[in-house]
């Protein structure tokens, strides 16, 4: 069944899709009056609907049955470095996919460019379309931090777990397994930019009580550390369901 969004201030009578999902259902899947669809709304709740009226701007619908998926009770929350564009795009995918609580954004000192302070637009439609693809009901909240270390220590107060994955180059408590990961409550995972973590930045963190962890004795890539640990939290929260 193809998977739409329907934003959460716009779930209520009469359900209705504009903009471009309404596009891309009438004028590129070319769907007819009378067939079925499934809607998310990026906050646990989805439903079944029948189209009821194509018109040019909008399409209606008809609710057939909805329900509302409980919070996991084990969420990853992924601060990444902010560095060049490239491979942006995939990571926003691959949260989405793995089901990351939140992807934040935050302005490394070795960061090559400044974070930008808004939410762009298109970041968020590359979330809604991972959501569609793979009929995630949860979308991850999306958060630029501009203020370095510093901020991204104070937004992280109030959660459970807090940790750090390091490079090779600085002393770690353990190696990072999903054993750590999948733990009840969030768990914030921070990776730095391309350049690495700056020594001041790795004891910043000490000292605000986050864990440090390394992954191995390899150089990885920001985007390789990211997916290793959105993989690891995955799979453990899995296992932990599955038992």
């Amino acid at each position: 069944m193809h998977a739409f969004y329907l934003p959460p201030e716009n779930w209520k009578e009469p359900f209705t899709l504009t903009g471009q999902e309404a596009h891309h259902l009438s004028k590129v899947l070319r769907m007819k009056q009378g067939e079925n669809i499934l809607l998310l709304d990026g906050q646990g709740r989805e439903g079944t609907f029948q189209i009821t009226e194509i018109h040019r701007q909008h399409v209606i619908l008809k609710l057939l049955s909805s329900l509302t998926h409980p919070r996991p009770h084990s969420g990853l929350i992924l601060a990444a470095g902010w560095g060049k564009a490239a491979r942006r795009g995939w990571i926003l995918e691959k949260a989405v996919e793995f089901e990351a609580s939140g992807l934040w954004f935050w302005q490394a000192e070795r960061s090559q460019f400044p974070v930008p302070d808004d939410i762009r637009q298109q970041w968020q439609a590359q979330l809604v379309a991972g959501a569609k693809q793979c009929h995630n009901p949860w979308l991850p909240e999306l958060r630029t931090i501009s203020g370095g270390v510093s901020e991204l220590i104070a937004i992280a107060q109030t959660i459970e777990h807090k940790q750090v994955l390091v490079e090779s180059g600085y002393q770690a408590q353990a190696f990072l397994s999903m054993d750590y990961l999948a733990q009840p409550g969030l768990t914030l995972c921070v990776v730095g930019p391309e350049g690495g973590f700056a020594p001041g930045e790795v004891d910043a963190f000490q000292k605000a009580g986050f864990e440090t962890f390394t992954m191995g004795t390899r150089i990885l890539r920001w985007e390789s550390a990211a997916l290793m640990a959105l993989g690891l939290h995955w799979w453990g929260r899995q296992m932990s369901s599955a038992s």
